[in-house]
């Protein structure tokens, strides 16, 4: 609706993704360009930090990024999960040549899969308890999966993710029987040079740190537990890079370049949209609590269908008058 004094990236009209951050660029981190690690940032929806759930937004203009012609108002929205999945793979150091394991196919792990993609993972495999999860990941990103059970061991599971990256470098599909046999990590399967974990519980990163080939990276993304007991030993004598990642910096120019090439398709989790009004925000939110009812991966309120509202409104008001 209105630019300030002096705003000349952005004009009047244009369509742009609001990255939700305020940081205070004056702390080290901030100066240092790592503004997400900035202890008095202030990230939308963050308590006491409200949302942008609102008509209007008054927002610094280095932090609105222009979108091309080709990318949607959807797409861009969808910039702020895919920065989670950029930032980790920075982090990682994900490239071609690397193999990659993804611990978690919820909506972080979908975005950190894509990302592994795009960067140019040799193979990647992604793990998840959840079937549901996993058809998803391999019918809209042909991802290499493994159903795993909350009552394995964090040996077994680093196992079988060993044994399935194999298979996928093999070009191959590993059998559950085959998944259970070998001699030894180093000689029945495939260590990942990588494995980022989008859970965050005790279980799943023991395993990841089993998994991992020495002298690797494990990333830390998912916050499913505040308290973890690392395998210590195990993870000094394999020299593992034990990353943590913490939302994103300096991300979204890249993703709208990844979307904008189509290098990414995030439209496909785009599950349900509502309208932006008291009764479509209540609908969403609830469809979004009980995502393992509806099936929901992100949901979607509608802008555009609420300014045409607006604008039949206005129409039906003059009319009125007149």
């Amino acid at each position: 609706q209105a630019v300030g004094p002096g705003v000349s990236a952005v004009a009047v009209g244009d369509r742009v993704a609001l990255e939700p951050v305020a940081p205070c660029w004056h702390c080290k981190a901030a100066r240092e360009g790592r503004y997400n690690l900035d202890p008095d940032i202030q990230f939308f929806a963050t308590p006491p930090v409200h949302g942008s759930l609102a008509t209007f937004v008054d927002h610094p203009a280095e932090l609105c990024f222009k979108l091309p012609a080709g990318v949607s108002l959807e797409e861009g929205a969808m910039c702020e999960p895919l920065s989670v999945g950029v930032h980790a793979c920075r982090r990682a150091q994900v490239q071609p040549g690397k193999s990659v394991a993804v611990l978690g196919a919820g909506p972080i792990g979908l975005v950190v899969l894509m990302c592994a993609q795009a960067f140019g993972a040799d193979q990647v495999v992604i793990t998840d308890v959840r079937q549901s999860c996993l058809d998803f990941a391999a019918e809209h990103y042909a991802a290499t999966t493994l159903l795993t059970s909350p009552q394995q061991s964090p040996a077994d599971v680093a196992q079988q993710l060993q044994h399935k990256l194999a298979a996928a470098a093999a070009g191959t599909h590993s059998t559950a029987a085959a998944a259970q046999t070998g001699a030894s990590n180093c000689t029945a399967g495939l260590q990942p040079d990588v494995v980022i974990d989008c859970v965050g519980v005790q279980s799943t990163l023991e395993a990841a740190v089993r998994a991992v080939a020495p002298g690797g990276k494990v990333v830390l993304v998912g916050m499913g537990s505040e308290q973890l007991l690392l395998p210590a030993t195990l993870l000094t004598c394999k020299e593992v890079d034990l990353l943590g990642s913490f939302r994103y910096c300096n991300t979204y120019p890249l993703c709208i370049s990844l979307l904008s090439s189509k290098r990414v398709d995030v439209a496909p989790m785009i599950t349900h949209r509502f309208a932006f009004s008291p009764t479509g925000v209540a609908q969403g939110f609830d469809t979004a609590a009980r995502a393992a009812q509806t099936g929901a991966i992100k949901v979607m309120f509608e802008l555009q269908q609420q300014e045409q509202q607006q604008g039949e409104q206005q129409q039906e008001g003059q009319t009125a008058t007149q």
